[in-house]
C-alpha cells in the first residue's frame, strides 16, 4: 500500500520545522538530529518491550492510554464511549482524526504529525476525511517487523528506556530483555511513593504486607520498612537500576517535630487514620532516608513536583487514576526544597539530582535552588529537569531553557525526555531539539552569541545526548 498523498493538506512539517534562520537549521541537522536518544523517564510498559510486542492497529499503540489526547477529544464534546468506552478502535480513531483539526495552537498538533510522518512516513495532516484511508495504511505497516515495540524505539535511535517501576516488582521482563542481548538498554527506575502514602492507611496496610512478601522481611517496625527499602534498592542496582524518581505535590521538611516514627508506622498498618503532622513527617523522613540510600548506590534521584491529582472525584471513581483529570498545582516550593536538599548535603549525602517543575511560576525558584546544591564534584550535579508535563510544549521548552540559561549552566543540561505511555511519543526529543537549536540560531542571528558553529554545535549535542550520557552511570 503506497503512503497515502493528500491532494489539499500536505504537511507543514518541512525539513526545517521551527527553523527560524540558516544558525538554527545548520546546528539541528548537524548536531541535534543525529544524536541518539536516552530517554532516562518514561512509563512504557516493560513487559511489552521485552516481549516486542506487535500492535493490532494504531489505536492499540497511539490512543490506548493517552490522556494528552483524551482531554483534548473531551473538550471537543466527544462521549467518553469514544475514548476509554466500549467503541471500536476504528471509531475510536475516527473521532481522534475528527479532533485533530481543532487541536491547532495544541502541541498535540505539532505531536500528531510528527509521529505520522517519522513512523509511517505521512506526509498529510489527518483529519476526518482520511481518516479511514490512513488507518488501514498505519494498520498495515504495523504488521512489519521494524514496527514492533522494539522495532519503533529503533526506528528513532533511541539508546536507553528507563521505565517506572515499584520496589515490589520483580523486574523480570527488565531481566528477560537483557538477555536477548539487544543494543538497546532497558533500565529500571526506582518509585517508592507508595511505601510512605501513610495518608491511606486501608491500602498502606496492604502494600506493606505486599512489601514484605517480596523482600522477606517481617516489617513489623519502621527499621523493618527501612530494611526492606534497602533490599529493594539493592534488587534494583543488581538489576539495572540507577535512577529514582518521586511523584510529589511538594517536598517535604518538618526537622522539629517531636513525633516518632515508630509510632506512626505502627499506626499506619494498623489502619489508624494519621494527623497530618504524622503525614508530613513520616513522607520527610523516608524521603531523607530513601535518598541516603540513592547517595549510597551512586543513584541519580528524580522529584516531580507541582501535580495536583485526581481533580475530578466523579471521573476518578468511573476511570481510574492517569486518565486525564489532573492539573497544575499552585504549591509552595522553595522553603521545604531547600530544607530538604540542605539536610542530606549537610551530611555529604545529597546523590545527583534532577527537580522538575510543573508550575512554571516556580521556574527560576527551581533553577536558583538547583545552583545552591552544585558543589564542584559532578558537572550539573542538580539539574532544573525539563519542562514536564502540561509544559512539554514550545513555549514551556523555551521559558524553562531560558530560566536555566539565565541562571545556570545550559550547557550542562541533560536534556528532553518522553515521561510517556506511548512508543510513538520520541518525536518528542526532535520537538526539543528544533526549539533549543532555534533558541540558540535566534541569538547568533542577534549577534548575543558568536557564530562559532563548532563550539555552539559542541554544546547542542552534550545537551542532546553527551551529558545525558556521562550523567546517568547505565554502562554505555
Amino acid at each position: 500500500m503506497p503512503v497515502p498523498k493528500s491532494k489539499v493538506s500536505p504537511s507543514f512539517i518541512t525539513e526545517d520545522f521551527l527553523l527560524e534562520n540558516k544558525y538554527a537549521k545548520i546546528l539541528y541537522h548537524e548536531y541535534a538530529a543525529k544524536q541518539p536518544i536516552i530517554d532516562y523517564h518514561n512509563h512504557l510498559p516493560p513487559d511489552q518491550i521485552a516481549a516486542n510486542r506487535t500492535f493490532e492497529n494504531i489505536t492499540s499503540v497511539w490512543l490506548a492510554g493517552d490522556h494528552y489526547k483524551w482531554r483534548a477529544m473531551r473538550a471537543l464534546g466527544i462521549s467518553e464511549e469514544y475514548i476509554t468506552g466500549q467503541a471500536s478502535d476504528w471509531e475510536k480513531f475516527e473521532k481522534w482524526a475528527y479532533a485533530v483539526p481543532y487541536t491547532m495552537r495544541n502541541p498535540l498538533y505539532h505531536w500528531t504529525h510528527l509521529e505520522l510522518m517519522r513512523y509511517f512516513g505521512i506526509h498529510e495532516t489527518l483529519n476526518q476525511n482520511n481518516a479511514k484511508e490512513i488507518f488501514e495504511f498505519c494498520n498495515t505497516r504495523l504488521q512489519q517487523p521494524d514496527f514492533s515495540s522494539q522495532g519503533l524505539l529503533s526506528q528513532l535511535n533511541v539508546k536507553v528506556v528507563c521505565t517506572t517501576d515499584d520496589p515490589t516488582d520483580n523486574l523480570i521482563h527488565h531481566q528477560n530483555f537483557e538477555k536477548q542481548g539487544s543494543s538497546l538498554k532497558m533500565k529500571p527506575a526506582f518509585r517508592p511513593d507508595k511505601a510512605f502514602a501513610v495518608e491511606n492507611p486501608i491500602t498502606y496496610h496492604k502494600y506493606i504486607e505486599r512489601l514484605a512478601e517480596v523482600t522477606s522481611i517481617s516489617i513489623d517496625s519502621y527499621e523493618d520498612l527501612l530494611a526492606a527499602l534497602q533490599n529493594r534498592i539493592d534488587f534494583f542496582h543488581q538489576t539495572g537500576g540507577r535512577i529514582s524518581d518521586h511523584g510529589l505535590e511538594s517536598l517535604y521538611f518538618e526537622p522539629d517535630s517531636k513525633l516518632d516514627l515508630d509510632t506512626i508506622f505502627k499506626k499506619a498498618i494498623s489502619a489508624q487514620v494519621l494527623t497530618k503532622d504524622e503525614i508530613s513527617f513520616f513522607k520527610y523522613r523516608t524521603l531523607i532516608e530513601l535518598g541516603k540510600m540513592y547517595h549510597g548506590k551512586g543513584w541519580v534521584q528524580q522529584f516531580h513536583l507541582g501535580a495536583l491529582r485526581n481533580n475530578n472525584s466523579r471521573s476518578l471513581i468511573k476511570l481510574g487514576p492517569d486518565t486525564g483529570f489532573d492539573s497544575i498545582g499552585d504549591f509552595s516550593q522553595a522553603s521545604a526544597l531547600s530544607g530538604f536538599l540542605n539536610e542530606l548535603d549537610h551530611s555529604d549525602q545529597l546523590a545527583k539530582t534532577i527537580l522538575y517543575n510543573l508550575n512554571p511560576s516556580d521556574n527560576e525558584v527551581i533553577a536558583t535552588m538547583a545552583g545552591n546544591f552544585n558543589d564542584g564534584t559532578v558537572k550539573g550535579k542538580i539539574q532544573f529537569g525539563s519542562a514536564w508535563w502540561f509544559l512539554d510544549q514550545k513555549d514551556g521548552m523555551e521559558k524553562q531553557i531560558n530560566s536555566l540559561s539565565n541562571i545556570g549552566l545550559i550547557s550542562c543540561f541533560v536534556g528532553m525526555l518522553t515521561d510517556s505511555r506511548s512508543f510513538l511519543s520520541f518525536p518528542r526529543h526532535e520537538y526539543f531539539r528544533r526549539i533549543l537549536c532555534n533558541l540558540f540560531g535566534r541569538d547568533i542571528a542577534n549577534g548575543e552569541l558568536p557564530n562559532d558553529e563548532q563550539w555552539i554545535g559542541k554544546i547542542i549535542s552534550d545537551i542532546c545526548y553527551n551529558n545525558a550520557n556521562e550523567f546517568f552511570d547505565f554502562g554505555n
